[in-house]
């Protein structure tokens, strides 16, 4: 995710407590998806779809933080 922000992430993952809780959650929710997706977890499609959006939102969100932080 982000590679062009590599630096950006490493610096803020050993600076900022609230993009960590971000990131994991992302990287969680990104590996529930992928479990659901090839039938290794029982899911509904509603919650399928509802986990990819809070996925999707955590990632605007990091995105945000990076641009931030490739400002400064």
């Amino acid at each position: 995710m982000f590679p062009e922000y590599r630096d950006q992430i490493t610096q803020l993952k050993t600076q900022d407590p609230h993009f960590v809780r971000l990131f994991e959650r992302h990287n969680a929710l990104d590996q529930q998806v992928q479990r659901m997706a090839s039938h290794n977890e029982p899911s509904t499609s509603e919650q399928m779809e509802r986990l990819k959006k809070e996925k999707l939102q955590l990632k605007d969100e990091i995105y945000t933080l990076l641009k931030k932080a490739a400002q400064t």
